[in-house]
Formats: C-alpha cells, structure tokens, sequence
C-alpha cells in the first residue's frame, strides 16, 4: 500500500475518529448519571478529553492492522467501555435502553454537524480540499460508527436495547451472549457477513436522512 496515501488518509481521520469515540462514551456516562448511576462520572469518564476513552489496541493497533489487511476497504476500531452499573439506574431494564442508545444518537448527531460544516464551506467557496475531505470522513466515520454499533448483540448497544425491550425471562438467556459477542461480531465482519445483511442497508437508509435533513442547508447555501 501506498505510504503517503496511508498517511494522508489517516491524517484526514484522526480528528473526525477522535471526537467520534469520544463523544460516543462521554454519551453513555451522562445518560448513565442522568437515569441514576455515576460509575462513569466519578472515574472520570464523562469527559471530552480523547485520552480519557482510548483504547492503545482497540483505537489505535486494530484500526491501523485492519485496514492494512483489506487494502483500505474496511477500518473499524473501539474505545475505552464507559462502565455502567445498570442495576443502579432507577428503572434498570428502560433506562439501560436509554444509555445505550445515547453513544449512537450523538454519532448520528456529529455526522449532521459535519455535514452541515460541509455545504457551509462548499458554499463560501472554500476550495482547501484537506478539510473538505476531513467534513466527508467526519460524515462516513459517525454513521458507520452509528450503525454498527446498532448491530443487536451485545455487548454492541443494539444489543443492550434488544435486552431491555425483550420480557424478562428471553432478555436474561439473550444477555448470556454478551461474553462472546465481540468474538461473534468480529467472525461475521471477517467473513463479511455484516455488511451486506446490516451495515449497507442500515448506512443506505442513514444517509438518506441525513441528506433529507440537510436538503434546507443545501438549498441555503446553493
């Protein structure tokens, strides 16, 4: 693979990827403190700071050996968990739906900020593409980051909602997966299963909100 094209790309990343993660958890530890649980926030974890969430393997080695190996066709990567106690919520089976989907409502929230940075910056005729570029990574980073981790096993947050919309008795054998889910999910992208059967068409049906949301910002700045 070409260097300077690694280079490139991952300078174009690092910044979009950064407040992604970081975002992301800071999300899940307000929500768990807001519905009774301050795990996250008093071990510091209801942060902005990136340093406070990175994981040296998971946000850094993976990403980087990932996309080495696919030829840039992949890149996926994880942070620091941001612990939560769920049996310290005040409605522990409905709040914990509440928390895990906050991580993936601000993904979807910073991919239309993102987006909006960019027909602003089309629209002042601003033709530096580094940062053009970096406004597009900012859009694509957030939404695959928003829809994998809808993907419904846990310990993915769409499996932490499947666990708490499901009765009682089918949540509690469902959970049981959770130790091997990570395994699971990673075999399903490796044989690239995931994809077709969850991230296109969840991704497909994101981007055409997002465009839908933004077609005002478009039109404004046209």
């Amino acid at each position: 693979m070409d260097t300077s094209h690694l280079i490139q790309t991952v300078t174009i990343n690092a910044l979009p990827v950064l407040f992604a993660i970081t975002l992301h958890e800071a999300a899940h530890g307000y929500a768990a403190r807001y519905f009774g649980d301050n795990t996250a926030w008093l071990l510091g974890r209801v942060t902005l700071n990136p340093v406070n969430h990175i994981d040296p393997v998971g946000t850094i080695l993976m990403p980087l050996i990932i996309y080495l190996v696919t030829g840039g066709n992949f890149l996926f990567g994880f942070a620091k968990p941001v612990p939560v106690r769920f049996g310290d919520l005040r409605n522990p089976k409905r709040d914990m739906i509440w928390v895990a989907l906050a991580g993936p409502v601000m993904n979807l929230l910073q991919a239309f900020i993102w987006g909006i940075a960019l027909y602003v910056l089309l629209g002042i005729n601003f033709n530096e593409m580094f940062f053009l570029e970096m406004c597009k990574a900012g859009v694509m980073v957030n939404i695959v980051m928003f829809a994998f981790n809808l993907f419904p096993i846990p310990p993915l947050d769409g499996g932490r909602v499947v666990v708490g919309l499901l009765p009682r008795k089918i949540a509690m054998d469902f959970a049981r997966i959770e130790p091997y889910g990570f395994y699971i999910v990673m075999a399903m992208v490796f044989l690239n299963v995931i994809n077709p059967v969850w991230m296109s068409p969840i991704m497909g049906i994101t981007f055409s909100a997002l465009d839908l949301a933004l077609r005002p910002i478009e039109i404004f700045f046209h």
